[in-house]
């Protein structure tokens, strides 16, 4: 018997070492050329995708818990073009559905995918969930149909699909009062998501707190490597100190007085004296912040988008509640001190004049301030000296920011003496709120040290914070003490009895207020213009013991050019409504109720 041959075993086994000893030398070489890198770049590219998880974004509530700024779900619409096969059926179905341009869309996907290029582009955001169902309904039809004609159709051919198209849940910034305190919130502006922020008021002063932080993470397409996604906790929501029915009504209200006017603007603002909380904010220029795109159309130019707090200008005779503070808390003048009016004074070399050029007489403080009178004030501002006059000036906050938390704030220097251009004339001027400018906010904290007790508050719109299940509140701060408490009775009595002797227009009914009007002109570029007047207002009430503090701003009236026909009945109105809403009893029954 012949033994057996191995050789043929021995060269088939010798054949498959030597094949298999060159495929591993190949892939050592594949794994070392300068090629390798990039081999390993589209490995890792379909082992993964980065994903950023973006919070929810904080809600804004009035102060008794009503929204104001929400979110609503949508979602956002993209493709991996790494995926992408067929994009005429995507740009044709997208076309459909959303109602974009075929040519955008079709560009955007048949661009060829390379590893050194984004994989994914935006196709739309804020889509209906109503229309993802319909390209949802349409893929699956597509997947259907492929599968059924996988048999018969040949390897080559490309069946309709619309591989590479994803959506991902996100909100949409929703305002449900529409304009209502529009100018206080600002809005949320959506343009790509890495760069999507609040722009002005509240959503751009507390934009980092709302908006919370985004979490990076890693969405393995290996189902075996899939990990758990990161929860990302809300940004924390905002508690103001706005009240949504006292918003509304001094919006409508102002809008009725526009109207009635024939005003070109308005503005106005009302505030609790004691802890600065602002209880509304209302100006005319407003829009519906879910169509933040149309700001443009509703606020062109230079137009401030709040002009409580963007806008500076000449407040005239409201002004002198300022001076006359001064010039009481100095011990310069008392309310008795005897003044003669005779209708002109000299200051610097220039004669100042009462608004109707008229001479008063004989008159002691309440009367100058009653009859408002220029010269009276031009007077008691020489008597204070230009170093006293502006400390206080400057102490009152005047030509500084005021520090409310509403993005947006400007503020103009005021000019003092040792400045090129002030003249000594601008003593008597800046004592009636002419030659000096400052915005509503900045005249509300001013004048609001007198209703309160002396003390000046920082104006502001933040009452608490919700964050992680947890509320913080934002206490008052207190920005100074300009005058004494002293000081602040005797003027707010100085101010209700003036009110009470000429019958104002401001008086409201079962309520003792204090006030005082302004009618100042508006400069311009050759001097100051003969036939415009900015009116206001100021006043707070109950007299002996405020709750609120009420500014009024109307430019350019033509119904009338005084404040005191104009502006001062606008402010009746508003604080007849407002102690409805505050709930504050007419001075005799709370009266009643104290000596019980």
């Amino acid at each position: 018997m012949n033994k057996p041959s191995y050789t043929r075993y021995w060269f088939v086994g010798g054949l498959l070492s030597a094949v298999g000893l060159l495929i591993f030398l190949w892939m050592v070489r594949i794994l070392l050329s300068p090629e390798a890198e990039d081999f390993r770049k589209i490995g890792k590219a379909y082992e993964s995708t980065e994903r950023i998880i973006y919070p929810e974004r904080g809600n804004i509530y009035d102060r008794w818990g009503r929204l104001l700024a929400g979110n609503m779900e949508t979602y956002e619409l993209g493709a991996d073009l790494r995926y992408v096969s067929d994009p005429q059926t995507i740009a044709a179905t997208l076309a459909s559905i959303l109602g974009v341009d075929y040519n955008d869309i079709f560009a955007l996907v048949s661009e060829e995918w390379t590893s050194d290029l984004p994989r994914y582009v935006t196709l739309g955001t804020f889509i209906d969930p109503e229309k993802i169902k319909q390209i949802e309904t349409i893929q699956d039809q597509l997947d259907e149909q492929r599968m059924q004609s996988s048999r018969r159709r040949k390897k080559d051919d490309q069946m309709p699909n619309l591989d590479g198209v994803q959506w991902t849940s996100m909100m949409k910034r929703s305002y449900p009062e529409h304009s209502l305190a529009a100018n206080v919130l600002g809005f949320f502006a959506y343009r790509e998501r890495e760069n999507a922020r609040g722009y002005f008021g509240v959503e751009e002063k507390y934009n980092q707190l709302l908006t919370g932080t985004p979490i990076k993470y890693d969405d393995a397409l290996d189902p075996y490597k899939i990990k758990e996604i990161p929860n990302v906790p809300p940004g924390a929501s905002l508690v103001l100190t706005i009240d949504r029915d006292i918003q509304a009504m001094a919006e409508q209200t102002l809008s009725q007085h526009i109207q009635n006017t024939g005003s070109k603007s308005g503005t106005i603002v009302i505030a609790d004296p004691e802890t600065g909380e602002l209880l509304a904010v209302a100006v005319s220029e407003r829009f519906d912040p879910n169509e933040y795109w149309t700001y443009g159309e509703t606020f062109p130019g230079i137009t401030a988008y709040n002009r409580a707090i963007g806008t500076t200008y000449e407040p005239g005779s409201v002004f002198k509640v300022l001076t006359m503070a001064a010039a009481l808390n100095a011990g310069v003048v008392d309310p008795s001190t005897p003044f003669l009016d005779t209708g002109v004074i000299m200051v610097g070399g220039v004669a100042i004049h009462n608004w109707d050029r008229g001479a008063w007489g004989p008159q002691d403080m309440t009367g100058c301030m009653q009859h408002s009178l220029n010269v009276c004030l031009a007077w008691i501002a020489q008597e204070l000296g230009p170093s006293r006059f502006y400390e206080y000036i400057n102490s009152f906050g005047i030509g500084h920011l005021s520090g409310v938390d509403l993005a947006g704030e400007v503020s103009q220097p005021v000019l003092v003496p040792g400045d090129s251009a002030w003249y000594d004339v601008n003593l008597g001027t800046n004592s009636f709120g002419q030659g000096i400018a400052a915005t509503p906010i900045q005249m509300v904290a001013a004048i609001s040290s007198v209703a309160n007790d002396g003390r000046m508050m920082t104006p502001h719109v933040l009452k608490s914070v919700i964050d992680n299940g947890e509320q913080y509140n934002n206490p008052p701060q207190v920005v100074g003490t300009p005058i004494t408490a002293e000081t602040a009775h005797t003027l707010t009595e100085m101010l209700a009895t003036s009110l009470e002797k000429e019958a104002s227009n401001a008086l409201v009914e079962g309520y003792r207020v204090a006030g005082k009007t302004g009618t100042a002109e508006i400069p311009g570029p050759e001097g100051y213009l003969a036939s415009a007047t900015n009116a206001s207002f100021v006043g707070w009430g109950p007299a002996d013991n405020p709750r609120f503090i009420v500014y009024v701003w109307l430019e350019q009236p033509q119904s009338s050019s005084w404040g005191s026909v104009v502006a001062a009945p606008l402010f009746s109105e508003i604080v007849s409504k407002l102690t409805v809403l505050m709930d504050l009893p007419p001075d005799s029954v709370r009266q009643e109720l104290a000596n019980q």
